[in-house]
């Protein structure tokens, strides 16, 4: 069972609902339901329920019939009044009055005309409780006069002149409807060139010699009697000037010519409306019709537009090629200057139409029906506008108030009349009359004063029946005076339903928007009022929905082969379905090929035509659900290899069902290129907001071909459709047409809403604002509301244009603010927005953190303390503490320099932190500051604390100087970073062999007042290894490593400094190998060519020198002469390297390893190793071995390691 669902509703917050229906009472007025037991006994005064329209055109060979019913209880007896005075039907035989009822009968098609019986006829329905009074009823008779009797006589003119078929149609009642028709009754073709106007006369903005015809006719159809009149046909001939000799043009007088313009190309000229302005007037509601029609060769074209704003989108047409400009349901806004413009290639004209909407009289607020009990108040409320404003005036029982019997608990205010403590004697019919000069409204509204106990007019133990998941609505029809109150109980002894699962609405109907298994139940509707209670009890049952789990699928079959479509259905066991199988929405064909058989649908022997949707439909008493499949037929095989690819754009796009918030999209599919459709991709494009984006809508089954689409407000929509199969997705199809919905308030308000002030006294709001799209509306705007948490301030708004920042002005410092920003727009605000905090803005801190301590806990370390600032102080959002601390000055007195201060920030409510990386034996000084948003507070007093001795780095150099036979002599530089005083200084050194082994280990403490110190009684010839390191208190420091060697003798000087020994290197003796290699390759070769008898430089250079113990390297070709012993400890011969000039060229050897040491100092020992490597700077010479300055043979140095 279905209850038509009221359009107010609420929900049922405890103790509220009584109440709420209690004050409606007093404003609400209560239609008194027709229900055959209750109008037994309860009288209501008269209703007039239908009567004839205000202005009634009647058909004169037809008898005349005044319609007027009306209600009440007793039955109202009726009577009229006749342009008025009273209307005595007994005296007219022709006037019968149908029984039970007002309307009258005018026997006009036995005797009588009907124009006897114009006038103006009103109807009163009366009983004991009151009179109601119909509309004033003007009847006239419809009329279609016949054409006056003229002589027309034949148009000549030239081609290219304008021209004006006048039709001057007779008038009547109500007025004709004009065409232009040929004597073969075939309408004349019109275009921009040719048309007809509103007045009905034909217009050519220039003629052609086709115009040339005799049977120019103008029809006038006159609806209400059925009969057309029609006007002399006009004669038209049209000729071009080289037709006429001068001759003819001389016999022609100046009537037979329609005008003597030239037939050359001319501008625009208007032929309707004349000059460059005009004025029109028009009354809201109606349709706007301006019109422009221009002549010039070639034919103009007409544009339109308002001057002072744009043309209403989806309320404007244009008609007659855009010479006639319409507007639908045209109101005030629409005032205003319209210019139309006539334009061809020689130019334009403009005209201007004064467009002023009048109205007549139109409802803001009828009187509505008032049911009262005795005592108690109400009022009627008569409100209307228009334009000029309407003059209202009241009646009572038809008789002006003002002369009315007075009623003293009767009050007039203007526009309402306000009741008082009614009796029984108040009951009364009362009329509101709103007039202007173009109109009037009349209404009736009764007051009923009764004393009625509830009665509840719904059937007892009604049974519904609902479908779960659905609004369950149960009907509890009521009266009573005054007003009972409702309430509904669930079971025998339930208590009142008050949950907000429910809504009661105000005819007592109990909705479950949601209904459950469990909402399954006896439900019981109590009425009440003072004078008693009435009850009834309804029953309710949740059904499973209907449900197909097995729906049929797409299928491709050969022709003459066999298809199967399954559709299996779950529903509630209670509920008996029936299936039925539809073909694209209609009946399947009465054909034996198509058998049903329980769950399917079997089609044998496939024609082409049977093609198409295939529709499963499951009905059940409560429900009903729907499948679909495509069936697609194919020529049998063999067949050509299909060609594969993405389908063809859809086309055809349309748009129906428009509605506010919803509109229906219908397109065709393209080819699928034999790959079946698989889906459909909508897009849409927003041409207000986004122009030329397209957005994605949804997406849809490749079965359908229609969607429902939701739609947002103020949007001008487009859309397009995309196909998609397996192999891809289609180009766009063509986009709809525009569909612009209606305006409605915003949906969502600004996100990200914030309160941060940028100074201490002020509050600056911001947010996100809502992007055009979801501004729903014109005039997108915020109001922005704020007060202070902790106050009892009320809510401060203002309202802002669409922006994205307020500033609040004046507020205390660091105040929490709470915040709300709603959007509004022209057509109203947007849902109650969500409330934030904020601060006002932050100010520094004004107290410094106290008790600051210092924690020593070793040289590099120290933790300290401070107690936490009181936050009312901090004027701001805590940030945390800041420590600023410095190094005053060494504690040694060496470094009085002052450095840099350093600063570490502690986040949040922390009240100690480490102070990491110090100095030892360091003095420093350290402060804390609490730190907001703002800034810094004050610093706390400093306070000093002193780092302990910690052990010193390493000394800041080593060198090995004065190697002799048994002595090496160390010096050094202090530590840079000494971190105490140092103590002394620790020399740890062992010899290395041959083989690289260590020896034993030596241990040597220097004074630390030492940067020089010699050792003695060493091996000769041997490598040692020093490990040197300064100490202080704390311990000994870092260490710094060297290598020395001392001399072979007195006169080589015999010491290396290296940190690594090359020729235990990997990659140096592989390279030893490979040149030992090539050394011994070209020896082979040289003796080779030597046993030939050949005479080798190499001899020539051996017999030149005169030292016999050493013979260098060739230059030229890369041969070896012999060296003496490395065991024999002599020096090299001065010279053997030497040019006669006793220089050194750099070009002269490419192996020459002077460019790794530093200059003509870096050389190579007997042993290979280059001496000066790792020195810091240069030292004096040995006075032996070296006093030339030319630079060494590598080949020493290779000597070494092989």
């Amino acid at each position: 069972m279905q209850l038509e669902i009221m359009p107010r509703k609420k929900r049922l917050p405890a103790g509220r609902a009584p109440l709420l229906l209690l004050l409606c009472q007093l404003v609400r007025a209560l239609d008194v339901p027709l229900d055959s037991k209750l109008l037994e006994d309860l009288v209501q005064p008269p209703t007039i329920t239908q009567q004839s329209p205000k202005d009634y055109i009647i058909d004169p060979r037809e008898n005349i019939v005044i319609q007027c019913e009306a209600k009440g209880k007793p039955p109202p007896s009726f009577s009229w009044t006749r342009n008025g005075t009273h209307f005595d039907i007994e005296k007219d035989p022709l006037v019968t009055m149908k029984p039970g009822s007002g309307t009258l009968t005018i026997n006009i098609m036995s005797e009588g005309k009907a124009e006897t019986y114009e006038g103006v006829y009103q109807c009163t329905a009366r009983n004991e409780r009151g009179a109601a009074i119909s509309n004033n009823i003007v009847v006239r008779p419809s009329r279609s006069p016949l054409w006056t009797k003229e002589k027309l006589e034949p148009i000549t003119l030239r081609n290219g002149q304008s021209l004006i078929l006048p039709c001057r149609p007779p008038l009547g009642l109500p007025p004709p409807i004009i065409f232009w028709m040929d004597n073969s009754f075939q309408r004349l073709p019109q275009s921009e060139r040719v048309s007809q106007g509103l007045n009905g006369d034909l217009y050519f903005s220039n003629v052609l010699p086709e115009d040339t015809r005799e049977d120019y006719i103008c029809y006038a159809r006159f609806n209400h009697t059925q009969t057309i009149q029609q006007k002399q046909p006009i004669s038209v001939k049209v000729i071009s000037v080289d037709e006429l000799n001068d001759t003819i043009a001389a016999n022609l007088n100046d009537s037979e010519f329609y005008s003597a313009k030239s037939n050359r190309e001319r501008p625009p000229t208007f032929l309707t409306p004349e000059g460059n302005a005009s004025h029109k007037e028009e009354l809201r509601g109606n349709v706007l019709s301006l019109e422009c029609i221009a002549e010039g060769l070639p034919t103009p074209i007409i544009y339109w537009i308002k001057e002072d704003g744009t043309l209403p989108i989806n309320r404007t047409f244009y008609k007659n090629f855009k010479k006639t400009l319409q507007i639908i349901q045209v109101s005030e806004a629409d005032s205003g200057n319209y210019q139309c413009i006539a334009k061809n290639p020689l130019g334009a004209i403009y005209h201007t139409i004064s467009v002023t909407v009048k109205a007549a009289p139109y409802w803001i607020m009828a009187p509505q029906n008032l049911v009262l009990s005795p005592g108690e108040d109400g009022r009627l409320i008569c409100r209307a506008n228009g334009n000029p404003k309407p003059r209202i005036s009241w009646l009572s029982n038809g008789v002006p108030i003002e002369i009315a019997p007075d009623d003293p608990s009767r009050n007039i205010d203007g526009d309402t009349i306000i009741f008082s403590n009614v009796q029984e004697r108040s009951s009364a019919v009362y009329q509101c009359n709103a007039s202007n000069e173009y109109g009037y409204l009349l209404a009736n509204a009764f007051v009923n004063v009764l004393a009625e106990p509830p009665r509840i007019l719904t059937s007892a133990n009604t049974l519904y029946q609902v479908i779960t998941d659905r609004p369950a609505l149960l009907d509890c029809a009521f009266f009573g005076s005054p007003l009972p109150t409702v309430e509904w109980f669930k079971g025998a002894k339930g208590s009142a339903l008050r949950e907000d699962i429910y809504v009661l609405h105000e005819n007592g109907t109990l909705e479950i928007p949601v209904a459950q298994k469990d909402s399954t139940g006896t439900y019981t509707c109590v009425a009440r009022n003072k004078l008693g209670m009435a009850k009834n009890e309804v029953h309710l049952e949740i059904k499973d929905a209907t449900r197909i789990i097995k729906q049929p699928e797409y299928a491709v079959v050969q022709r003459g082969g066999t298809v199967s479509f399954e559709c299996k259905v779950k529903h509630d066991h209670t509920l008996i379905p029936t299936i039925t199988w539809l073909k694209d929405s209609g009946e399947l064909p009465n054909d034996g090929r198509f058998t049903v058989d329980k769950d399917h649908l079997v089609v044998a022997d496939v024609w082409d035509n049977d093609g198409g949707t295939y529709t499963c439909v499951a009905n059940t008493t409560l429900d009903n659900v729907s499948a679909s499949a495509v069936l697609s037929v194919v020529a049998p095989t063999p067949t050509p290899a299909p060609t594969y690819d993405v389908p063809n754009p859809p086309f055809d796009l349309e748009l129906t069902d428009q509605l506010d918030k919803s509109v229906q999209l219908s397109w065709t599919p393209g080819n699928d290129n034999n790959s079946p459709i698989t889906k459909f991709i909508i897009e849409y494009e927003d041409a207000m907001h986004e122009a030329g984006l397209w957005h994605h809508q949804t997406e849809v089954s490749g079965m359908q071909t229609t969607a429902q689409l939701k739609l947002s407000p103020y949007v001008n929509y487009s859309f397009r459709v995309m196909a998609v199969n397996s192999l891809g997705r289609s180009l766009p199809s063509e986009a709809s047409e525009q569909y612009l919905t209606k305006a409605a308030e915003p949906d969502t308000n600004p996100t990200a809403v914030e309160g941060l002030g940028s100074e201490p006294d002020n509050l600056v709001i911001t947010w996100k604002p809502l992007n055009g799209f979801e501004s729903n509306g014109p005039g997108l705007q915020y109001k922005v509301s704020w007060r202070q948490k902790d106050g009892d301030d009320e809510w401060t708004s203002v309202v802002v244009a669409n922006v994205s920042k307020y500033i609040v002005s004046g507020t205390p410092t660091f105040v929490p603010y709470l915040i709300k920003v709603q959007a509004l727009n022209d057509v109203g605000f947007a849902p109650e927005p969500a409330v934030v905090m904020g601060h006002s803005g932050e100010d520094l801190p004004m107290v410094a953190p106290g008790n600051v301590r210092v924690n020593v806990v070793n040289s590099t370390l120290a933790e300290v303390h401070w107690d936490p600032v009181p936050l009312k102080s901090i004027r701001g959002h805590l940030q945390g503490y800041r420590i600023y601390y410095w190094k005053a000055q060494s504690s040694s007195k060496r470094n009085r320099r002052h450095l840099e201060k350093k600063i570490l920030t502690f986040q949040g409510s922390k009240t100690h932190g480490m102070l990491p990386g110090l100095e030892p034996f360091s003095h420093y000084t350290l402060n804390v500051r609490v730190v907001n948003g703002k800034g810094e507070g004050p610093a706390s007093p400093d306070r000093v604390f002193t780092t302990p001795e910690g052990v010193p780095s390493a000394p800041s150099s080593l060198k090995i100087v004065n190697p002799t036979l048994d002595s090496l002599t160390l010096e050094w530089d202090p530590p840079s970073r000494p971190n105490g005083i140092l103590t002394e200084y620790t020399l740890k050194y062992q010899p290395i062999n041959s083989t690289h082994e260590l020896g034993p280990l030596v241990d040597l403490k220097i004074p630390a007042n030492k940067t020089r110190w010699t050792l003695k009684n060493l091996n000769f010839s041997t490598r040692y290894k020093f490990y040197f390191y300064a100490q202080t208190a704390a311990g000994s420091g870092s260490q710094i490593t060297e290598e020395a060697v001392t001399n072979v003798d007195e006169g080589k000087m015999a010491m290396a400094s290296r940190q690594v020994d090359i020729a235990t290197q990997g990659w140096f003796i592989g390279l030893m190998c490979a040149v030992a290699l090539l050394i011994l390759i070209l020896l082979i070769v040289c003796f080779i060519r030597r046993n030939k008898g050949g005479k080798y430089p190499v001899k020539e250079k051996e017999d030149a020198h005169a030292d016999p113990e050493i013979q260098p390297m060739k230059e030229d070709d890369g041969t070896f002469g012999e060296y003496s012993d490395a065991e024999d400890h002599k020096p090299l011969k001065k010279g053997s390297r030497t040019p006669s000039d006793r220089t050194v060229k750099k070009e002269d050897s490419d192996d020459s390893l002077v460019d790794y040491g530093e200059g003509v100092n870096g050389q190579f020992n007997e042993d290979g190793s280059f001496i000066g490597q790792y020195s810091g700077k240069k030292e004096k010479e040995p006075a032996e071995g070296n006093e030339s300055s030319e630079a060494p043979s590598p080949v020493n140095a290779m000597n070494s390691f092989v």
